[in-house]
């Protein structure tokens, strides 16, 4: 191979290339198409939002009988495919113009011009051969770490539910951040993002235990619509403005910190219609670290202390155990 020539093209140059059929979408070695609509809809979103989106890498050869250049998709097919399909009204995405999700021929003409002027970031294999295009083509698609299950969930899943765990998660990055609840790599393993998944679901059915089988149930169950997405940005608004304007220490400095006795914090503030005070959340946070941390041995405390100490110690994850922590906090603090 030659040489990879990087060129920014703009999305009319794919709609042109694909009218003169000067676009080989479908190389021997490429998948079908398989993408759901969730998936297309969020990459065009992606899109509106000026927001990264990997390089499509094209085969450029020429075909010197016929004086035509050649263009083959190595990497980048259903990111192409979704945007020409999103183009000729094959299905609406969101717009931060609007409310709901829109066809392209409904965006106003500044909007659609907007859109077709976006800027892709396209490699150019030149002189590439069958066997480089291979290798290229398996190096492109290989993984070189193990997903998690959230990983896995998020490469799975684009649609609504998806989409407001992530922006519920990202917002809060400088709280989880400053009261030490996550890690950098915590973060970068996308553990806050299924934090907030799963505290969704318990606001959403009631306090349930941790499974990861009934998070992929309901990203797939709302991957199409999240009707109920207001009501729980709502939801997470009033907890997390509450959390924020507590003390720092009063979370990071006692057993709040640990990510099940945070999590029944949070569900204890998101679930209770009562107004709490925030001197009365941060009374409670220190006299249940004071409990979790006393020296009395467990053997004499009193038995609702020994179950929320040790609800507090093992399966932490668990329904009866989740059940004891809210019941406990809601004693002392409501």
């Amino acid at each position: 191979m030659d040489r990879v020539d990087h060129q920014q093209i703009i999305v009319q140059d794919l709609v042109n290339l694909s009218k003169n059929k000067e676009l080989k979408l479908n190389p021997w070695y490429q998948r079908r198409s398989v993408w759901t609509v969730p998936q297309k809809s969020y990459l065009i979103n992606t899109l509106f939002e000026n927001k990264p989106v990997p390089s499509i890498y094209i085969r450029h050869s020429l075909d010197i009988e016929n004086e035509t250049s050649v263009r083959e998709v190595v990497d980048g097919q259903q990111r192409i495919r979704a945007i020409l399909e999103y183009i000729e009204d094959g299905y609406p995405a969101k717009h931060p113009s609007y409310n709901k999700k829109i066809l392209f021929s409904k965006l106003n003409r500044a909007q659609r011009q907007h859109f077709l002027l976006t800027g892709l970031s396209v490699g150019f294999l030149l002189g590439a051969t069958d066997e480089d295009v291979i290798e290229i083509f398996g190096r492109l698609n290989s993984v070189a770490k193990s997903l998690n299950a959230q990983e896995k969930r998020n490469a799975k899943f684009s649609g609504e539910y998806k989409q407001f765990c992530l922006r519920q998660a990202v917002r809060r990055l400088s709280l989880w951040r400053n009261l030490r609840i996550f890690t950098a790599n915590d973060i970068a393993r996308m553990s806050e993002v299924q934090f907030i998944s799963d505290l969704t679901l318990n606001f959403l059915n009631g306090l349930s235990d941790y499974s990861s089988q009934k998070l992929d149930k309901v990203y797939e169950q709302f991957d199409e619509q999240f009707q109920r997405a207001s009501e729980m940005e709502s939801i997470m608004e009033e907890v997390f403005i509450k959390i924020a304007s507590l003390k720092p220490e009063v979370i990071k400095d006692t057993v709040f910190r640990r990510q099940p006795l945070f999590f029944s914090l949070c569900y204890v503030l998101g679930s209770s219609n009562r107004k709490t005070a925030l001197d009365a959340i941060e009374n409670t946070a220190y006299k249940i670290d004071e409990i979790l941390n006393s020296d009395t041995p467990v053997a004499q405390r009193p038995k609702d202390d020994v179950e929320f100490y040790n609800a507090c110690s093992a399966s932490t994850q668990r329904i009866k155990q989740r059940r004891i922590r809210d019941n406990f906090i809601k004693n002392y603090l409501l």
